[in-house]
């Protein structure tokens, strides 16, 4: 099976715990004879609302991997046993065939198309935003005209859906279908774990 877990680190850890957190997740791999697909650090971002720690920023990393599912217990494990780490998130992606769809459809969340309609103070102007809108309006499903879906990883396809208490639009003022309706209600809520969006109204981390 293909998974994707990702992790945050706190803001004030050295390298050292950084690496160490690291090469915990390389030996479990190893141990479990996993594939690892795909790397990539996004940086650190400020919370979209402060951990329970007090925490207002982290450090995020991402790894895509093919393996079996008692990695997963082992990986869990060791993420828990780590002071350094503010949140982790483990999921299932999909079938060994279906590899190579999924990794090319990893997108950086640092780096989506949607950045090409974003206005200058970092939120959707201009057509993004106008369409969604519109879809909405007139009770068609943004996703399924667009081809695409929300992800948990880009809080900029999905904040849309939240107002600005917290409260996840439902499906009869977003337009959206109930496939994509229970997606993007997944999406947020694994977002709203990784803090990449508010529990308490639609600030997203940046």
């Amino acid at each position: 099976m293909i998974y994707e877990t990702a992790f945050v680190v706190r803001p004030d850890a050295s390298e050292e715990a950084v690496a160490s957190v690291k090469n915990a997740l390389a030996e479990a791999f190893k141990e479990h004879n996993a594939e690892v697909l795909i790397t990539d650090a996004w940086g650190v971002k400020t919370f979209a609302q402060p951990a329970e720690s007090g925490l207002k920023k982290g450090a995020y990393h991402y790894f895509m991997y093919k393996g079996a599912g008692k990695l997963n217990a082992e990986i869990e494990r060791r993420f828990l046993i780590n002071e350094n780490l503010v949140r982790h998130l483990i999921i299932k992606l999909g079938d060994d065939k279906d590899q190579a769809e999924i990794v090319k459809n990893y997108k950086n969340p640092n780096h989506t198309t949607v950045a090409t309609d974003m206005d200058d103070d970092g939120g959707f102007g201009g057509g993004e935003d106008k369409d969604k809108k519109m879809h909405s309006k007139r009770k068609s499903c943004w996703f399924s005209a667009k081809k695409t879906s929300p992800d948990w990883k880009d809080p900029k396809s999905y904040s849309w859906l939240v107002n600005e208490f917290g409260k996840i639009s439902p499906a009869r003022v977003t337009g959206l279908t109930p496939t994509f309706q229970r997606r993007a209600n997944e999406a947020i809520k694994r977002g709203r774990n990784m803090l990449l969006i508010s529990y308490q109204s639609n600030e997203t981390a940046r």
